[in-house]
């Protein structure tokens, strides 16, 4: 049980700063482009830069129309943000004290409804505006089987909780 502490404690600070990296990207890109700091256009404004603070490299880079910027470029790097924070909590419940507690269960019951839905969701409302590759496909597929798998573990989390509070009934 020590190494899935130790394993455990390292995926959550590995996620965590995954999370951090992606939500900053996020709220970057938005600065830059609503304040117009740190960006550059190519091709006469058909591509946009996103440029690191105070110089004219690019950190990240996409077709300059809305559609593309909202669900191409802003949602998939706020949503990994959001999927990091979630994987995070998931694993930091496996280095608690008290393996099945109720929290567990809410963390794991968050991390597969968000896989679950939310990539469909967003799918679904990009399919009107923007063409969508067959590897987005692949990543929706792949979602709703970790949401799945995570389900099943959350269920396990529930009946392994109830076990717990029946035991401690007893005693």
């Amino acid at each position: 049980m020590k190494t899935t502490h130790i394993v455990s404690r390292i995926l959550f600070y590995f996620t965590r700063i995954l999370s951090a990296i992606y939500f900053f990207l996020a709220a970057y890109s938005v600065f830059a482009l609503t304040t117009g700091l740190f960006l550059t256009f190519k091709d006469n404004g058909k591509y946009f830069q996103v440029c690191y603070p105070f110089t004219s490299h690019p950190v990240m880079l996409g077709d300059y129309n809305l559609p593309y910027i909202l669900f191409d470029f802003l949602a998939p790097l706020s949503l990994y943000g959001l999927f990091f924070l979630l994987s995070s909590n998931v694993f930091k419940v496996f280095f608690q004290p008290k393996l099945f507690t109720q929290n567990g269960v809410l963390h794991l019951k968050r991390f597969y409804l968000s896989n679950l839905f939310i990539p469909s969701i967003v799918i679904f409302f990009a399919f009107f505006f923007v063409p969508l590759d067959n590897e987005v496909a692949l990543f929706i597929i792949l979602h709703g089987m970790l949401g799945a798998f995570a389900y099943f573990l959350a269920a396990i989390f529930k009946q392994g909780l109830n076990l717990q509070n029946e035991q401690d009934l007893f005693i």
